[in-house]
This record gives C-alpha cells, sequence and structure tokens, in this order.
C-alpha cells in the first residue's frame, strides 16, 4: 500500500512538471499583458508596484535588490523559499494563498494552461533581462 502511494504521488509530481514543461512562451507573453501594469521583464525592466521579474523562475523570494518587499514574503526569504514551478503556479492560482500578508493585489489566473503559459514565458528570461 504504501508503495502504490508513493508511486501516485511521483505520477502526480510528473504530471505537473510536464505542464510547465509544454508550456507555450509566446502564449505567455500574451498572458503577462495582464501583469504589465506592475511587473516588467526584459533589458530594460524597471521596478514598478512590483518588482522586475526578470530571472525569477528557480530564483529565492526576494532575489531583487532594489525592491521593497513585504515583511511576508521576506519572512519566505529567509526560510529558503524559491521560484520554482510549483510556487509559481501556486503563486499565480491565488497570490493570497501562497502569501497570506503579501502585497500583490492580483486575483490569480484561474486557467492551468494560462499559467503554463507565462512560467514557460518568465523562464527565458535571465537575472540580467537577456533571454536563453
Amino acid at each position: 500500500m504504501k508503495q502504490l502511494m508513493l508511486l501516485a504521488g511521483a505520477a502526480v509530481l510528473a504530471m505537473s512538471a510536464s505542464a510547465y514543461a509544454e508550456g507555450d512562451p509566446a502564449a505567455g507573453e500574451k498572458v503577462f499583458r495582464k501583469c504589465q501594469a506592475c511587473h516588467m521583464v526584459g533589458d530594460d525592466a524597471k521596478n514598478r508596484v512590483g518588482p522586475v521579474l526578470n530571472g525569477v523562475v528557480g530564483n529565492s523570494w526576494g532575489h531583487v535588490e532594489d525592491y521593497r518587499y513585504s515583511k511576508a514574503l521576506l519572512e519566505g526569504k529567509e526560510e529558503g523559499r524559491v521560484w520554482d514551478n510549483e510556487t509559481l503556479d501556486a503563486y499565480l492560482t491565488n497570490p493570497k494563498d501562497v502569501i497570506p500578508k503579501g502585497k500583490m493585489a492580483f486575483a490569480g489566473l484561474r486557467k492551468e494552461e494560462e499559467r503554463a503559459d507565462v512560467i514557460a514565458y518568465l523562464s527565458q528570461f535571465n537575472e540580467d533581462g537577456s533571454t536563453n
């Protein structure tokens, strides 16, 4: 029984990981337009209401040095939290579920495909704004 549960858990992880790998960066660029009022990416990106999102995928919480993050997000940084695909997916679904006392006012992206596409789009950007 224990082995069966482990296999089921591994299957769920594999399916969720493949959803991110299959995201369409071009479609993600279109979905990212919903984020552009507060966030930027690319060579000339600057902080707005939200931080620059260059290099966010796989990076630690609060990695942009010149942005003033919420206390709750900084606590996550101190705990060693990382913006991996799973965390980004949960955050993009409903930011307040991941960081209840965070500054993000966005209601979230309800469609799994849109979240996968945005994650694929953001994955292209290195911390300096260049693309892979």
